[in-house]
């Protein structure tokens, strides 16, 4: 009987470690800017480029803030911090971006997806960093998925043809170019990159190829490989290649970067660039599968 006890006792132990574990394991939804950037760098809770921060965004959701006027070498340590906060030990994240904030995902999931972080607990300082959790260390980060609005990763002709001011860092990275000799963007450690692209362009956006949002053209929203960007369409065009659903080939042959895969194509043409500082344009809809996603 006395043996029975024990045994009960040990497994009672080991159920209630185990519920224990599971119980502290949070899910994140990060916000990663573009251009410009507008929130407080190091506060995740400052919202200023997305809109009100009292809008759902997906569960416990933080705002990954840089300047948006740097180049993204420079202030990637920004994004790494977060993740090392908030995506490690028994911690996950779901992750959304806008426009330079694929650039900058892709580049870090590139480069240090690979690297060894230290586990922390999830408590920021002023700077944005994160005290350890004393749970050792893990290679990469807790991703579940990236969905990205009008992402930039592949630049954009706005850059080239000097429509930005010239004389910022990220402009130059920008570059079409530029942007996809960055990094090897088929490297995103098996994370899936959604991709949704605006269509909803302007006149004076008419040296973006194709369809655009104004700012992003499909090549590059679309997540379409290849050393710089060509112009596809919205299936109603006849004037160019279609840019197709999901992971599969383009019209014309072309192919998408490794693990990415077009979610939404604005074939309404509805949706601009801009938040307008109220979660508007492309980024609304991707705010409205984080609600209903990052759960």
């Amino acid at each position: 009987m006395a043996k029975l006890c024990k045994l009960f006792a040990a497994v009672l132990f080991l159920s209630l470690s185990a519920m224990s574990s599971i119980a502290s394991a949070t899910n994140y939804t990060l916000w990663v800017n573009g251009r410009t950037g507008g929130g407080v760098v190091g506060d995740y809770n400052s919202f200023t480029y997305w809109g009100p921060s009292s809008t759902a965004a997906g569960i416990n959701k933080k705002s990954v803030n840089w300047d948006g006027y740097n180049s993204i070498s420079s202030q990637n340590g920004k994004i790494r911090d977060a993740l090392d906060c908030f995506c490690t030990g028994s911690n996950w994240c779901y992750v959304a971006t806008h426009s330079a904030g694929d650039l900058m995902m892709g580049y870090t999931m590139a480069n240090y997806g690979g690297s060894t972080r230290t586990v922390k607990n999830a408590t920021a300082n002023s700077s944005g960093q994160c005290g350890d959790a004393g749970s050792g260390t893990q290679v990469g980060w807790n991703i579940k998925w990236v969905r990205t609005a009008s992402g930039a990763g592949g630049g954009s002709e706005l850059s080239d043809a000097g429509s930005w001011t010239t004389s910022e860092p990220l402009v130059k990275d920008l570059k079409t170019t530029t942007a996809r000799a960055m990094y090897n963007h088929n490297e995103t450690r098996n994370v899936w990159f959604y991709m949704y692209a605006g269509a909803k362009g302007t006149v004076y956006s008419g040296i973006l190829p194709g369809q655009d949002d104004e700012a992003v053209a499909y090549h590059s929203s679309g997540g379409v490989s290849g050393s710089s960007g060509a112009a596809f369409c919205n299936p109603s065009d006849w004037f160019c290649n279609d840019l197709t659903m999901g992971t599969a080939a383009n019209e014309g042959g072309s192919t998408k970067w490794s693990y990415h895969s077009v979610t939404f194509r604005d074939d309404a043409e509805a949706y601009n660039h801009y938040s307008n500082g109220n979660w508007q344009g492309i980024i609304s809809v991707v705010r409205t599968a984080m609600v209903s996603t990052a759960i």
